[in-house]
């Protein structure tokens, strides 16, 4: 029975409906707005249920600072503490007890326990909160309850219930299993809403933020909540507002990055007499119940990891909000009484929002996503069900990131399986190039530092304004250097962190092999490189100083100034860069020296021999080089070319440049002209199988025919002594040499008996011959057993064409009386007789004629 003074809230409506749902073994999905009471009051509404029967409740969060505040609520509203039948499991933090029922996790506590028990036997019901938001890890925990019920749940069934403000445009209820579908209409003020002029989203929201701020203050009561994309824009904002005096009034961030503690003080009530200015990320959008707000002012603007497969980089970037999280954050000035919401954009910008944000699956590295799918048993991500399936070419980065970092291998039949030390990635905490890093530290006897480095990449480096340099902030996390006062807390944070990697390592993984000793100066690039070896970079020479090529081919810069600009190579953390751009931004680094290829890094070192064309020599140059993705370590010219390397680039040349490298003959140019003549004529080949001997057909079968007797060419020069016509003629099986020359002949006799070439490259074949030597003929010469007529070039004694035809008969009987005229006086020695049929040819003058 839910107690009496938790029955006033809005979302006590629908109950009733939910509960008959849930005892029935449905699931259900549940839209109700911010202050309608669903987060706090619906779990602890069926924690007496009899289907519950002393099972957990476990109630998804997609943010650590709202699940803690969302069980520190349901315990005070039943008047215990928290850890007693409501408790928490949050990164760094768990405050559960032997009476807990209802756990609130977040969204990757789930993940990591569906890993160890898929049934997840001893809970009765999973609640999705907040789903609306999409996050990768919150669709991920879905799917894997939804299968995991399916395949390994024994005993009371498995419920499922979807939360949110709004699922508008949603449709997660179809894959629920039968669920039922309700509404709470919430308890809802209305709110006033004044726009601003129009904003373009690279234009500073600072300072109109800070200007609107003081027009709320100076106009109404309540406290003031200013969204805005970014820790940057709230620092600044907050600097801005500091410069002048604001009486009793209290400026409280609120941010992912910030400690806990800070962020509750931001959710709390303010001192009576104080106001409040929150300014906050979109972590407040829906999440957290922020007391006191009245006022509202968005920039309309929030900050977004875009993950780019076709360079393997995410880069964050700043975005317009959709329509539906405009409508979310100007909801929060109406829970209390009616408010105001000013929107610094235009309402014309405003019509122009997307409808719905962009879900994170469809734009996220989905490397720990595969990882996850691949310890669960499936290769194929559309085993499981989803709202939006993940992209496959992000899926296939995934993969490919896994194989990078010996974690997964592709099976014989084409499935990809966890290697043992995928395995061990798959129970850490940590995007899995962080979880490869801090495991290859075990073996270098180097745990605690690669646990303060992936404590620190896992989250914003404040230190990362001073210089890229990751050894600076790995010596400040171990105390070796003075830590900034302001920065205490986040080195407290980082080393609490850190010390809970280091027992989970402890756990799954101990190493055997000998400890690799690393140079300390060293160590902190040779982690970053086995994390992200297709980032280890090297600056280019003849360029500026700033400038890097990334062993996955990217270019990449360091801001002017950097002391890191000037050296050789580096091990990259962290890039980021404009969509398109060619060149992306070096964010963290480390001073890697070249010696630990020879070492540790070894096996990132793979050595080829190949064999290329000089374009200034002509001529091929071998070499072998070791490399380190697209990056040269060393060359070394090579005196023997090997075979294989030599063919792919005889092959890759002649590919460039064409077949016309070869020393081609007319006499081979007709031949190849006779044997496309007669594939021509029987194009199925039910005659004769003749071989298509185009350019485009004997470039893509160089390796076949050609490259194989290519041996000794070294220079240009010396294809002129290639066999051409034989291994041409190879191309013939028997007895097509024979067909050939009988369908398509060389020669001709014509009438006067004088043997005359055909011509076969034009696409008819030509015959060119005088005229009085085809004297008697009636018809146009065929060939190929008559399926070929030969196009006629009648000569004039000069060897000029006096008429091209095809049809000998009618040029005898139309055009040879005019020809005849014209031509006995240019040619009297010639003959010119008036029945060209009867006459006897002759390639003779007349003299000559007579004689005969």
């Amino acid at each position: 029975m839910l107690p009496p003074h938790l029955s006033e809230f809005p979302v006590t409506d629908v109950l009733p409906s939910l509960r008959t749902a849930l005892a029935a073994g449905r699931d259900a999905v549940l839209e109700a707005p911010p202050g309608a009471g669903k987060t706090t009051v619906v779990p602890l509404a069926l924690l007496a249920e009899e289907w519950l029967a002393g099972q957990l409740i476990l109630l998804v969060q997609p943010r650590r600072v709202a699940a803690r505040a969302a069980a520190a609520r349901m315990a005070s509203l039943l008047g215990e503490e928290t850890g007693d039948r409501v408790g928490y499991r949050i990164r760094l933090e768990t405050r559960v007890g032997p009476a807990t029922r209802i756990e609130v996790i977040t969204e990757g506590i789930l993940t990591r326990r569906l890993q160890r028990d898929p049934s997840l036997a001893g809970v009765g019901l999973v609640i999705f909160d907040e789903f609306h938001e999409r996050n990768l890890d919150s669709e991920l925990g879905l799917a894997l309850c939804l299968q995991g019920r399916e395949l390994f749940r024994e005993g009371p069934p498995l419920r499922l219930l979807v939360m949110s403000a709004t699922l508008s445009g949603v449709p997660v209820a179809g894959l629920l299993d039968d669920p039922a579908v309700l509404t709470s209409q919430g308890r809802q003020f209305p709110v006033t809403v004044s726009h601003g002029a129009s904003l373009a989203i690279g234009d500073s929201v600072v300072e109109p933020a800070a200007q609107a701020v003081r027009d709320a203050l100076a106009g109404g009561e309540g406290s003031i909540l200013v969204f805005l994309p970014g820790q940057g824009e709230i620092q600044r904002l907050a600097r801005l507002l500091a410069r002048q005096p604001l009486p009793d009034t209290v400026v409280a961030p609120l941010y992912g990055g910030l400690p806990l503690q800070r962020q509750q003080q931001a959710i709390e009530p303010c001192a009576p007499g104080q106001r409040k200015i929150v300014l906050a990320t979109n972590i407040a959008e829906t999440s957290l119940t922020i007391e006191g707000i009245t006022t509202v002012i968005d920039s309309g603007l929030e900050r977004q990891a875009l993950f780019d497969s076709s360079t393997g980089t995410t880069r964050l970037a700043t975005r317009r909000i959709s329509r539906a999280s405009a409508e979310q954050r100007a909801g929060r000035a109406g829970r209390l009484g009616p408010g105001h919401c000013h929107r610094l954009w235009s309402e014309e910008q405003q019509q122009r929002l997307a409808a719905q944000r962009t879900p994170e699956i469809l734009q996220s590295d989905l490397a720990p996503l595969v990882l996850q799918l691949l310890a669960w048993g499936v290769y194929d991500p559309t085993e499981l069900r989803w709202l939006d399936p993940p992209p496959a070419a992000n899926y296939r980065q995934g993969l490919e990131v896994l194989a990078l970092g010996e974690a997964a291998f592709a099976r014989d039949d084409g499935r990809w399986q966890l290697t043992p030390h995928g395995v061990r990635l798959s129970q850490l905490p940590l995007h899995p190039r962080l979880g490869h890093m801090l495991l290859l530290a075990c073996d270098l006897g180097a745990t605690e530092a690669a646990a303060l480095l992936a404590a620190a990449l896992a989250e914003r480096n404040p230190l990362a304004d001073a210089g890229a340099e990751l050894a600076t902030t790995l010596a400040v996390l171990q105390g070796t250097q003075p830590c900034p006062k302001e920065l205490q807390g986040w080195q407290r944070r980082c080393r609490q962190q850190a010390r809970r990697y280091q027992q989970i390592v402890a756990q799954i993984y101990q190493p055997t092999a000998p400890v690799l000793s690393v140079p300390a100066e060293d160590l902190p690039a040779v982690l970053l490189a086995s994390a992200w070896p297709d980032r280890i970079a090297r600056r280019r020479s003849g360029g500026e100083a700033d400038e890097f090529q990334l062993a996955n081919g990217r270019s990449a810069t360091l801001p002017a100034g950097d002391p890191l600009a000037t050296a050789e190579w580096l091990a990259v953390g962290e890039v980021g860069g404009q969509r398109g751009s060619s060149a992306d931004r070096i964010y963290s680094a480390s001073q890697l020296n070249p010696a630990r290829f020879s070492d540790v890094l070894a096996p990132l070192v793979t050595r080829t021999e190949r064999a290329e064309w000089d374009d200034s020599a002509d001529q091929f140059v071998a070499q072998s080089r070791q490399q380190v993705g697209r990056l040269t370590l060393a060359s070394q010219t090579l005196q023997q070319l090997p075979e294989e390397a030599l063919a792919a680039a005889l092959g890759s040349l002649l590919r460039r440049r064409g077949l016309q490298l070869l020393p081609w003959t007319p006499a081979l140019e007709q031949w190849r002209a006779r044997v496309a003549l007669l594939r021509r004529l029987d194009p199925d080949n039910t005659a004769r199988p003749w071989p298509d001997l185009g350019d485009a057909a004997l470039l893509a079968s160089l390796e076949q025919w050609l490259l194989p007797w290519l041996g000794q060419v070294r220079k240009l020069q010396d294809f002129a002594r290639v066999d051409l016509r034989q291994l041409l003629l190879n191309l013939l099986p028997w007895p097509l040499p024979l067909d050939l020359e009988q369908l398509a002949p060389e020669r001709l006799v014509v009438p006067s008996g004088s043997s005359v070439a055909i011509d076969y490259l034009p696409d008819t074949p030509v015959l060119a011959v005088k005229l009085q030597e085809m004297f008697g003929c009636a018809d146009t010469p065929r060939i190929a057993n008559g399926r070929q007529l030969l196009q006629l070039h009648l000569l004039s004694p000069a060897q000029r064409p006096l008429q091209v035809t095809q049809d000998l008969a009618t040029f005898w009987r139309n055009v040879y009386p005019e020809v005849k005229k014209e031509m006995r006086g240019r040619y009297p020695k010639h003959p010119w007789p008036d029945d060209p049929l009867k006459a006897l040819p002759t390639r003779h003058v007349k003299r000559r004629v007579s004689g005969a």
